[in-house]
Parts: C-alpha cells; sequence; structure tokens
C-alpha cells in the first residue's frame, strides 16, 4: 500500500523560519531509517517553501486562473511530504508516531493513501 504523509504547515513553517540543526539530523537519521526498512526509496520525501513561493491554477471549464501565495488557513497546507510503500495503515501510523516532531511547537501529520490500479479495477475501470 502506497501513502502519502503530509507534514502540515505552521506559522513558523510559513514565516520561512528554519529547521534547527537538531531537528535536521534528527529528520535525516528517521528518513535514513525509513529507507534502510524499504519504507520509502531515497529523495521521495522533503520539505517545502512557504506557500508565499507557490501557486495554485484554479479550473473552471476551459478557463485557468493562477492565484498567487501565501495562502489563507496556515494548518490546511502542507509543509512537507514522503511518499512511503507500507503493508497497511496501521504501519504507516506506527512509522509517524517514530517520527521527530517536525515543527518547533505542536505539529501535524496527516496520512494518506494513493490510489492503485485494483482501486479503479474494482470499479469496473481497466486501465
Amino acid at each position: 500500500m502506497r501513502v502519502i504523509v503530509f507534514v502540515k504547515a505552521t506559522v513558523d513553517s510559513e514565516k520561512g523560519t528554519p529547521p534547527s540543526i537538531d531537528m535536521l539530523e534528527a529528520m535525516g537519521k528517521f528518513n535514513d531509517e525509513l529507507v534502510k526498512a524499504g519504507i520509502m526509496q531515497p529523495g521521495v520525501g522533503d520539505g517545502l517553501k512557504p506557500s508565499s513561493h507557490g501557486k495554485r491554477i484554479a479550473f473552471e471549464g476551459p478557463g485557468r486562473t493562477v492565484i498567487d501565495g501565501p495562502f489563507a488557513e496556515t494548518r490546511e497546507l502542507v509543509a512537507g511530504f514522503w511518499l512511503w510503500d507500507v503493508k497497511d495503515m496501521d504501519e504507516a501510523v506506527a512509522w509517524v508516531k517514530r517520527c521527530p516532531n517536525p515543527m518547533p511547537g505542536p505539529s501535524e501529520i496527516e496520512i494518506r493513501p494513493l490510489y492503485e490500479m485494483a482501486d479503479f479495477e474494482a470499479w469496473g475501470i481497466h486501465v
């Protein structure tokens, strides 16, 4: 089962506050453990710059509108991500519980499964 693991943004991450050296070292160690366990391939997880550096493209029929960051609702934004291959959601939760707190204060991590070919086949869609 493939999952994407989102580190949710905070006021600090949206300000562009750099992580401490201790945090970088702890995350590096955690990422090494994920790779050694076969949960993550090297290079498929990283931090994101604040939303002020980003853009959104809104779709309305054939029209496209570009929206410049920063974006509102910091708690709904993503500050980083990993792409993992786990046996089930319980294994993903267990790994996240081992993760160092990715922010200086309170923070959240969200786990979302990716669609697999079997999901489409269950809907009767053969790609």
